[in-house]
């Protein structure tokens, strides 16, 4: 691990979502909850924005960031290139929720379960760790929404101030937008390549990372109930 000042050692864990809140036949099948964890340096990064300014070069396409839904394809397969080289030294951990096994107190308070998944998910990031961080810096994708946002933080803050009571290992939160993070957006690229194959049954993203994949854990895979 790199050392912060102080001789201080970090873990970076990169969170994103994809799906919706919406619980009935008209949402999304899935909902996925991907963590994007490493430690400096972050050797991708100066790939990333070399070919972001190719890119521009190229063809004066107008990307102002990488957005894996958003992407053209050419521009999805480079990144994707990109990610190959240096995923072999990062973790690639995700929950998938299959929303109608979700029980429906879960289903009401969207905080409740955020903070179920989300703490199921870091715990285990967590733990898996060889050597124990002496801080754990996690950034996660703003919520656009504002009422969501404020759910989502306060069930976020929550998971991680019981996991740091318990470990004394302090962390620092913060929600930022990803077009500001180019390691939000690797998370969004491997998150995305995940739910479209859960979603849509579409591979071609997901085979390119599947070997890097750490855990990739049904929430409520041992659930029998359908709620809707």
């Amino acid at each position: 691990m790199t050392e912060t000042p102080g001789g201080k050692k970090a873990l970076y864990i990169f969170l994103d979502e994809a799906g919706n809140f919406d619980f009935s036949n008209k949402g999304t099948a899935f909902f996925t909850f991907t963590s994007f964890s490493l430690v400096r340096p972050f050797d991708a990064i100066t790939e990333l924005v070399d070919l972001k300014y190719d890119i521009w070069e190229s063809g004066g396409l107008d990307l102002e960031c990488f957005h894996a839904s958003e992407d053209r394809q050419m521009v999805r397969d480079r990144v994707f290139d990109i990610l190959r080289i240096h995923l072999p030294k990062c973790r690639i951990d995700c929950q998938i929720v299959e929303k109608r096994k979700t029980n429906p107190t879960l289903q009401i308070d969207h905080a409740r379960f955020y903070h179920k998944i989300l703490n199921i998910l870091l715990r285990y990031v967590l733990k898996c760790q060889k050597t124990m961080p002496d801080r754990v810096i996690v950034v996660s994708d703003r919520i656009p929404v504002e009422k969501k946002r404020k759910e989502i933080e306060k069930a976020t803050k929550l998971t991680l101030a019981e996991w740091s009571r318990e470990s004394r290992v302090p962390y620092i939160l913060m929600f930022h937008s990803s077009k500001s993070d180019l390691n939000l957006q690797i998370a969004d690229y491997l998150n995305w390549a995940i739910f479209r194959k859960w979603e849509k049954k579409d591979l071609r993203s997901y085979d390119l990372i599947k070997k890097f994949i750490s855990s990739e854990y049904e929430t409520f895979g041992q659930g029998t109930n359908l709620y809707y």
